[in-house]
Order: C-alpha cells, then sequence, then structure tokens
C-alpha cells in the first residue's frame, strides 16, 4: 500500500519458504557437541558513549567501510577480518561436513519437486503478450514477449543466462518498456549491494544503447514521448534513494537534469507512471509520512506540482481515474479509509470520503478499471478482495473458501477491461492464478504451480490458533502437518516470524518445505505484532516502545504450542530473517529454554551502535521504526532489548547464523560481532556456526540452484539436531 512499505519489503530477507525437519523418538536424536576447534575472535575493546553510558565492544574493529571492502589491494584490517570470516566459514564447513549426503538429498528432492523448465502466465499490455520462462539446468530468468496474440513469433527481450556470464551475482530488475514498445529500460546489480545500474536495450535491432547510469534503484520510468525517462539515484554511501533525474535519448547522462532532491534524510524517493498513463508521479515516504508530486506524462518537459503538502503523520496513497484521484489515507482513521478529489484540486481540504474508517477493516490498496473499483482489504487476520463498480452501489467479495488463507491482486495493467487478475495459496494449496470477470463473476484457473513427485494437499492438515499473549492479546499461529501425526509433545516443530515494518507473513504454499514437514516436521507461523495481520493498530503495538510486544508474543505462541503437545523445547526450533533475525536474537536472550536450535538468517541484533550511525545504509530511515537511540529514551529502550548488547553468561540454543559479506540492509559484521560474542559468553557446548557469503548480500545468491542449497543447508542444520540422516 503506502510506497515506503513496498520500498523496505524489498529490503527485507522474509522467506516464508524456510521449514524444518522430521520426527524421530527421542533415543535416535545423538548428542551435538560443538567441535573443539572454533575461530575464537580477538577482543579489542572500544569504549561507545551515548547520554553518560558506556558500552565496552570488543568486536568494534570488524566494521569495514565499503572502501575496504571493494579495494584492490586490501590493507591489514579488511585481511584481519576476511580472514576471521574465512575462519569460521571454514569451521561451519567441518561442522556440517557429515550431513554432506543429506544436503544433496535434500537439494535433489527440492529439484525433483520444482518444474524447472515453466513459464509466467502472461499478461498483456501496449498490444503485446509479457512473459518470463525459466530452462531446466539454467539459473536465471528469460524475459519475452509476443505481439498481438500468444501464437505469434517470440521475441526474447532478454536472457539474464548470457548477461550473466563471468558474474557469481547478476540480478536484472525494474524492466520498463518504453510507449511505443520499441526500448527496455532495466536496472542491474552485479554485487549484491541493490545498486542497479541502468540500461536501455533497442527491441528493434537488439543491440544495447549507449545510456548507462550507475548506482540508480534499477529501472526507470518513460514520459509519453518515447524519448524521456525518469530515474532515481541512490546516496552513494547511506544507499538512500534521494534524487530524481530526467534523460533525454541520445544526451550523454551527465548532461542528466537533477528535477528533485529529497533532502530530509529520514525519506526514501522516487518515480513511477499512473495506471491510466496520464501521470508521472513522484513519491516520497518515510515509516509514517507520504509525499506526492505529479506531472501530465505527455508534458515531460514541464514543472511537477504538489499533490498535498508534506504533512508529519499522513500517510496515503494516490490512484488517477478519470477527472479525478482517489486516495488511500490514514487521514482521522487508523485502518485508513478511500478518499477522491479532482484532478485539479488535489490538496488535502478537497478530499471527499468514499468509503469511510472501519475499525475491524484494515483498507490495503485499491486497483482501479475503467468499470471497476477493487479493493484489497484485511480483516480477522485474512485478506479480502471486494469489487465495487464504478458509478453504482453494486458490489461483491470474492469468496476463497479456505479458512486460512493468502489472496493477492496480481498483474493488472489494462486499465480498460472487465477481467480482475489474481493469486490464491495457502498452506496446503499450490500458488494459484486467476482471470475472474467482474460482469459474470466467473473465475477462470490459468495456472497452478505444478509440485512434481506427487504431491496431494489431502495429505496434509492446517489449523489455526488464536494465542492468548502476556497482555491477554490474542496472536494467530499458522501450522501445518502431515495427517496422522500424534499430539503427544515428541513432534519436531519450526516457528518461523518476523513482525516489523508492517509487513505480514501471510500462511502460503511451499514446496521447499516439504523436504521437512514429509520427515515430521509440524511448521508454524507466528503472526506477532509489528506485522498488520490484525489491522494497522497490530502495527503499531509492535514498534518502536512497544517492541518487546514481537519478541514476547512470539515466545508465548512457542510456549502455547509446549503447553498444548504439539512439540517440546527439546524438539522446538525457531527462524527468522533480517529483522526476524532481530526476533531470533531477543527471543533466546529472554527464554532460550524454550528452543533446541535456532536459524538467524542476516540477523539485524547490534542495534544501538547501527542505529547510532547515520552512515550505514536504512539508518535514517528507520527512526520512526525503532527509534532514535541520539535520544534517551529511545536509547534506553533499545538497549533493553538488543540481541547484541544483553548477550548473557548462560546456555543457548543451537544456532545457525548466516550473513553476507556484501549485504547493503544488515552489515555483515552484526552477525560477525554477535556469534563472536556468543561464543566468548555462552556456558554450553552447543553447536554455534557462521556462514558468510563472500560474493553476496542480503537476499543470498542470486541464481535458483544456489538458494537451493542454501536451503539444503538450513535444513540439513535442524534435521542433524534431530538425529535425521535420511
Amino acid at each position: 500500500m503506502n510506497p515506503i512499505f513496498r520500498f523496505l519489503a524489498l529490503t527485507i530477507f522474509m522467506t516464508l519458504t524456510a521449514i524444518l525437519p522430521s520426527c524421530k523418538e527421542e533415543e535416535s536424536k545423538r548428542e551435538i557437541i560443538a567441535l573443539p576447534d572454533a575461530p575464537i575472535a580477538e577482543k579489542k575493546d572500544s569504549i561507545l558513549t551515548m547520554h553518560g553510558h558506556q558500552r565496552v565492544d570488543p568486536y568494534f574493529w570488524m566494521r569495514l567501510t565499503d572502501e575496504q571492502k571493494l579495494a584492490k589491494e586490501a590493507d591489514e584490517q579488511t585481511k584481519k577480518v576476511v580472514a576471521y570470516l574465512e575462519a569460521e566459514n571454514e569451521y561451519t564447513e567441518r561442522s556440517m561436513a557429515h550431513t554432506s549426503d543429506l544436503q544433496e538429498k535434500i537439494y535433489e528432492e527440492i529439484l525433483g519437486r520444482i518444474k524447472q523448465t515453466d513459464e509466467s502466465v502472461p499478461y498483456k499490455k501496449n498490444g503485446y503478450w509479457y512473459y518470463t520462462r525459466n530452462e531446466e539446468g539454467k539459473d536465471y530468468p528469460i524475459y519475452c514477449r509476443k505481439k498481438g496474440t500468444m501464437e505469434n513469433a517470440e521475441e526474447v527481450m532478454m536472457d539474464v543466462n548470457e548477461m550473466a556470464v563471468g558474474y557469481s551475482y547478476y540480478q536484472v530488475s525494474g524492466l520498463s518498456v518504453s510507449p511505443d514498445n520499441s526500448m527496455v529500460a532495466f536496472g542491474v546489480d552485479t554485487l549484491s549491494r541493490r545498486q542497479y545500474t541502468v540500461m536501455i536495450k533497442n527491441l528493434n535491432t537488439g543491440l544495447m544503447e549507449p545510456t548507462i547510469i550507475p548506482n540508480t534503484t534499477g529501472g526507470a520510468t518513460w514520459a509519453n514521448d518515447n524519448k524521456t525517462l525518469f530515474y532515481t539515484k541512490k546516496d552513494p554511501k547511506t544507499l538512500r534513494s534521494n534524487t530524481i533525474y530526467r534523460h533525454e535519448m541520445g544526451n550523454d547522462p551527465i548532461q542528466d537534469e537533477l528535477i528533485f532532491e529529497e533532502k530530509d534524510e529520514t525519506f526514501y524517493t522516487g518515480i513511477y507512471k499512473s495506471k491510466s498513463e496520464q501521470y508521472l508521479i513522484i513519491w516520497s515516504g518515510s515509516t509514517l509520512t507520504n509525499y506526492y508530486q505529479i506531472l501530465n506524462a505527455n508534458n515531460p518537459g514541464g514543472r511537477f506540482m504538489e499533490f498535498s503538502p508534506r504533512e508529519r503523520g499522513l500517510e496515503y496513497d494516490i490512484e488517477h481515474f478519470e477527472d479525478k484521484f482517489y486516495i488511500v489515507t490514514n487521514w482521522d482513521a487508523q485502518n485508513f479509509r478511500l478518499m477522491e478529489t479532482a484532478a485539479g484540486k488535489t490538496h488535502k481540504e478537497n478530499w471527499v470520503e468514499v468509503i469511510p474508517h472501519r475499525k475491524d477493516v484494515f483498507l490495503q490498496d485499491i486497483e482501479v478499471f475503467k468499470n471497476y473499483l477493487v479493493l484489497e482489504e484485511r480483516k480477522n487476520g485474512l485478506r479480502q478482495v471486494r469489487v465495487m463498480e464504478q458509478g453504482s452501489d453494486k458490489e461483491h467479495y470474492l469468496d476463497f473458501g479456505e479458512e486460512a488463507y493468502a489472496a493477492y491482486l496480481t498483474t493488472n495493467v489494462d486499465f480498460n477491461t472487465n477481467i480482475l487478475r489474481y493469486y490464491y495459496t495457502s498452506l496446503t494449496t499450490p500458488g494459484t492464478t486467476y482471470d475472474y470477470n467482474m460482469d459474470t463473476r466467473e473465475k477462470i484457473l490459468l495456472k497452478r504451480q505444478e509440485v512434481l513427485g506427487g504431491y496431494d494437499p489431502e495429505d496434509y492438515q492446517t489449523e489455526r490458533l488464536m494465542v492468548k499473549a502476556a497482555d491477554g492479546t490474542l496472536v494467530p499461529i499458522s501450522i501445518i502437518y502431515k495427517k496422522g501425526l500424534k499430539k503427544n509433545g515428541k513432534n519436531p516443530t519450526l516457528l518461523y516470524g518476523y513482525g516489523s515494518y508492517g509487513a505480514t507473513m501471510e500462511p502460503t504454499f511451499s514446496s521447499l518445505r516439504l523436504s521437512l514437514v514429509d520427515r515430521g516436521f509440524i511448521y508454524a507461523i507466528a503472526h506477532i505484532r509489528g506485522g498488520q495481520t490484525m489491522g494497522r493498530q497490530w502495527y503499531e503495538d509492535g514498534k518502536m516502545f512497544k517492541k518487546k510486544n514481537t519478541f514476547t508474543d512470539f515466545n508465548d505462541c512457542a510456549r502455547h504450542l509446549i503447553n498444548e503437545k504439539y512439540t517440546r523445547p527439546e524438539q522446538l526450533y525457531a527462524m527468522g530473517g533480517s529483522a526476524g533475525g532481530l526476533l531470533m536474537g531477543a527471543i533466546i536472550n529472554l527464554e532460550p529454554e524454550l528452543y533446541n536450535g535456532i536459524v538467524a538468517q542476516v540477523p539485524f541484533v547490534d542495534v544501538i551502535s547501527t542505529m547510532l550511525d547515520e552512515s550505514i545504509p536504512l539508518t535514517t530511515g528507520e527512526f520512526d521504526e525503532w527509534g532514535n537511540p541520539k535520544n534517551k529514551d529511545s536509547y534506553d529502550y533499545m538497549l533493553s532489548y538488543s540481541p547484541y548488547d544483553n548477550v548473557q553468561a548462560m546456555d543457548y540454543p543451537h544456532m545457525l547464523v548466516t550473513t553476507g559479506y556484501h549485504d547493503s540492509q544488515v552489515q555483515y559484521w552484526e552477525p560477525a560481532k554477535w556469534v563472536a560474542k556468543l561464543r566468548d559468553m555462552k556456558t554450553d557446548n552447543n553447536r554455534l556456526l557462521l556462514k558468510t557469503e563472500m560474493e553476496f548480500g542480503h537476499g543470498g545468491a542470486s541464481g535458483r540452484y544456489q538458494q537451493y542449497r542454501e536451503i539444503a543447508i538450513d535444513y540439513a542444520f535442524i534435521l542433524d539436531l534431530e538425529g535425521i540422516t535420511e
């Protein structure tokens, strides 16, 4: 909904595909003891002082600048840091060596369920059908189109497999075709830092244009004249998207005109075109505030006009329709309401209410068509799709027929159509794409994710539980397991969570997790506060000075699964990534005895130091999410839960921690320092492993096959703890 949430969603590593292993009796579990030769990091105390309080950080020396990481000639500090990370990698490899056959088996299982040669559902735009193909044995997608009908000859716009030759990481983003269909602009990242170089390909000749624009967010937005495009650049140090430029085809990018600079360091900015194709829209956003500027797309040389004056705390999205704009806003509406205003009178005082605020319904987004307005809503923790006829009071909701599911509007680029495309999935239902006729209310199944190897949803059971948290709040859990499972307190269970930025972990299907559920595991998603599962208040109650609710909610969910005999602490595992990695660090500092093992992926664990360093990407834009520790009240509260600052001399669960050397979202030194401190202070002999991908960043590998290898390692780590060898 909110563009800043869309932006932050791209920075969030939240793979709902992760799940856990299988079931064996306790007697079959072998004792897992860490190898004796674990790396011991040098301790070199740095005194960090704020508000008269001192923190002693013995591993602050692990922090390298981007210049140090990328320098051809490594300095002594860089050599020292890299040597430590490589020593940890070697230790992890030795510790996991006995699971190599299991890893390979899991990897082959994953491949065996996936249709490796496949293509996406085509969508039509401006006379062409667009789709993406994947071919067996190839890591990267092939972007294609056909003119007029799908029976016509295929035109390969770009084969990323060919483009990626010679690179260990290669990511294409933001494909944008010009209005006359002759050019495509796109972004390329070869370092995994989400710093994209914009390039342009002539689709008529197949040749690349000389235009090369570095350090962008990826892709560009075309004006309607087919020769002017706009793009967003990033601050080279903080990676904050902060400037919008205008480029004329044929000109050297060095001549490009700066048309907007977002000077507020807590805001990001970007540009897109309205679905109606009539407006270019610049957005600026922070956690709490949005701001828009608009320009007629037929007049790209003109001046952008502000939609409404910037107002702290005012969140809204806009979408153009005929002679007006629709606005989804939190103005006097915590769960958001729908407004409209004339295209020539867009300031807030002119907005007129269309759908009022509702305490029990969260309005997430809208999709505009010539004859229909479609709303994405959330009620009782589940997504709903509401279809309203333009110009009348006729409306209806789509019926999905399951208790726990996820439904999303997908690619709806055609304004003049009565067909709504949506995607449906549940814990047992593979992802399914439908075309829905809003006139006749008929739906056509276009594609269901094909799961090879004989998958039958009837073999599995799902449940939706409501857990009473410490303060009495009811927190939902979605679970799936193989039918026939006995609730005897002896089932290995993975509990997954995130709980930040308003991101909701939906109960979606993943064929990957079958390698674990089929071995007897229960897989559970804790829909904890900090997301928006139960509405906007759910998010407000899990951020800033209420952030600890996220952690206690998760532990309360874990305790419920134990008390209700789904599992026991000896067989309970937890997993989370990025802000979900912060969750992992916090829950085990609070109640380590609840869990046997933890997988923390790219964990954000050094909260105070990171939020005090405004040179680090994402820091300034997240003060309204976590707080600004330069303010003493925020400092004190963050200090009370920051995982790194709260490591104690006590027993911790077995742990696998992963990170990426080039991660721009959560810097590698956070998990590296955390592991070093844990190894120094913990009082147990449990396994503690750090795996650093030296070529990748926040999202891991770019190639799909390498990603499956990474998943196999995570799964094998936990299966091994259960004594499962095959």
